[in-house]
């Protein structure tokens, strides 16, 4: 499924094909009615979920609470047990990409990361992201994102260390105005008709060879498989680990 693009003038044209190749796209130099759409403006790429609506969705690494974590790198002190080997640079491969949040602290440690995005919406986003902050961010040299199915993608990639999975989970009530950025994501699945099977994607991964799967979690969550090495807690966030 593709959304038209609308452009002001010819250099947002050549952004389009010469970096996130929207060949498949229509270009457009009017607002549509009543239907999703992609914008350029403020020196980025933007979605609009539908012309009515005044939210524009918009991923930027350098600022908000992306920004904010990137700095503080070094207290990431969950996700640095949930990997291990201190020493070694891994090569990590996220099945959830999502808005990339993990996976830049990933990167930002010193690791190699191969994402897998399925919605071409997000992969368009984060690909803005990416162009807009690999001057600044030199670690996305090591990232290498693409958009298709995880497990496919998995199957025909080898030398993997680490497997994160940050599957969606329903959003409860209390925590509804913390996650804006899942109700965003799955809003764009639906939108795209692309089914979220939640615990499903762990399960599809486990029947393939792997040396070792990070499981993020909520903190009271299930455990949903009895072959459970370990788990990493927080406050709210766990890491279930399988070797």
């Amino acid at each position: 499924m593709t959304f038209p693009v609308f452009i002001e003038n010819d250099d947002h044209y050549q952004y389009l094909t010469d970096e996130l190749k929207f060949s498949d796209s229509e270009i457009i130099k009017t607002y549509p009615e009543h239907k999703p759409y992609f914008v350029f403006q403020d020196g980025g790429l933007h979605f609009a979920k539908d012309s009515t609506e005044n939210k524009l969705l918009h991923v930027d690494f350098l600022k908000g609470s992306m920004g904010w974590r990137l700095k503080r790198r070094d207290h990431e002190a969950l996700l640095k047990k949930a990997l291990g080997k201190k020493n070694k640079n891994l090569i990590i491969f996220d099945g959830t990409a999502g808005f990339l949040s993990d996976t830049l602290i990933f990167l930002a440690l010193g690791h190699k990361v191969i994402a897998c995005e399925q919605s071409k919406v997000l992969f368009l986003l984060l690909s803005d992201a990416i162009n807009r902050a690999k001057i600044k961010l030199n670690f996305l040299d090591n990232l290498n994102l693409i958009h298709g199915d995880a497990l496919d993608i998995y199957k025909k990639t080898q030398n993997i260390d680490v497997i994160y999975l940050d599957p969606m989970y329903p959003i409860k009530k209390k925590n509804a105005l913390r996650s804006g950025n899942i109700s965003d994501i799955k809003s764009i699945l639906m939108l795209e008709n692309i089914e979220n099977f939640e615990d499903q994607v762990f399960f599809d991964f486990k029947k393939n060879k792997f040396k070792k799967i990070v499981l993020k979690r909520p903190i009271k969550s299930k455990i949903i498989d009895d072959g459970l090495n370990y788990q990493i807690k927080g406050k709210s966030t766990r890491f279930d680990v399988y070797i």
